[in-house]
């Protein structure tokens, strides 16, 4: 069985992390996984995934992923492959357009990332985005709030979806060893208390109730965020304005995401709605408390376990900041609930289930 991933490109968003921990297992257990980009940029993640060499990676050149000529250079590649795996608009649109006009019988599928699908609110688009969901033999979902927003969209029967929860690397995070402070910026000292962000700078996410809640807090708190994307520089704009350079550091992407993880003392997510937060189990997983916005997507997995703080409330955000770092038994009772939801998504179990489905689906397309 032969199975292509295709994605946009190799970025540090979660679809990414997924593929760049998934990859190697698929083919450790006899499972033959290739890469597709429609942009093969030589991006952090991406360079870490051809240090492995577990996998051929194909690059239909630098375009931009929207242009429709991704569409005929799919094609060749439908030949080659049992099942297509597409992630992220538009490469889950070019699949769909690569099979109808090549007329091949390929197995195809997609992965519903996000719960914040903005094509859903466009009226003339959404009845195209309905069109195209048909023609995938299953949608997966990553969450069940993704799979009933997106089954509402799509109308689509009951029958053509999976939900299979993402997963993470629980030996490499628990295996991590944090670094000394002071590797980080040489601003910060063993004193200061270090708050960590990880995420995209993209629409979806909040950095600037972060940075607004470190107005709140004392000097001795640290930030920093770990991520890059369209709304960086504004951000980094908001942290000037706040006069906060010597408090708040911008890493842009890293791939030592544990490390960073065991040398903070908090991780923070705010954002504006999540499909699944990668960022959040793995914050979880790491033995410090987690804190995140209270909306679709991180409420229900983090909720009693992590702390949740209101969308958009910095002095909320930094008084749960504070009482974790004041009040130690809440910390400690916060972090082992935390360390015992986070064993629920061990990545092993994640890849188990994509495989079932890939053998289900090859199955029945040799029969037929």
């Amino acid at each position: 069985m032969r199975i292509l991933q295709i994605i946009n490109r190799f970025d540090s968003g979660g679809a990414e992390k997924l593929l760049l921990e998934t990859i190697p297992l698929y083919n450790s257990k006899c499972i033959h996984v290739d890469l597709l980009l429609l942009n093969g940029k030589d991006l952090p993640f991406l360079k870490v995934l051809k240090n492995l060499d577990c996998c051929t990676i194909y690059s239909l050149g630098s375009f931009s992923v929207y242009n429709p000529i991704h569409i005929f250079k799919i094609i060749p590649f439908l030949k080659r492959y049992d099942i297509v795996h597409a992630h992220l608009f538009p490469s889950q649109y070019w699949v769909v357009f690569a099979k109808l006009f090549s007329f091949s019988k390929i197995k195809i599928v997609v992965t519903e990332h996000s719960s914040s699908n903005p094509r859903i609110n466009n009226f003339f688009i959404s009845k195209i985005d309905r069109f195209m969901y048909r023609f995938y033999q299953k949608v997966i979902c990553i969450t069940e709030d993704v799979h009933q927003i997106i089954k509402k969209h799509t109308k689509l029967s009951n029958t053509k979806f999976e939900v299979i929860e993402n997963g993470i690397n629980l030996k490499a995070i628990e295996n991590a060893k944090p670094y000394p402070i002071k590797e980080i910026s040489n601003l910060f000292t063993d004193q200061d208390i270090l708050l960590i962000h990880i995420a995209r700078f993209s629409k979806h996410k909040d950095p600037q109730t972060v940075i607004k809640s470190m107005k709140f807090l004392p000097d001795n708190f640290k930030l920093i965020f770990v991520g890059d994307g369209d709304t960086k520089k504004e951000n980094e704009n908001l942290t000037k304005k706040l006069e906060l350079e010597n408090s708040i550091i911008f890493l842009g992407d890293r791939t030592d995401i544990p490390r960073l993880l065991k040398t903070a003392n908090i991780s923070i997510l705010s954002s504006n709605g999540e499909g699944f937060g990668l960022t959040a189990i793995e914050s979880m997983a790491s033995g410090i408390p987690f804190i995140a916005s209270d909306v679709i997507g991180l409420s229900a997995l983090v909720g009693g376990t992590g702390i949740l703080f209101e969308k958009g409330n910095e002095i909320d955000l930094a008084f749960k900041i504070e009482k974790l770092v004041n009040d130690n038994n809440f910390r400690i009772e916060v972090v082992n609930a935390c360390k015992l939801k986070a064993k629920q998504f061990d990545i092993e179990l994640m890849v188990e289930k994509h495989i079932t489905l890939y053998k289900s689906m090859y199955d029945n397309a040799s029969f037929n």
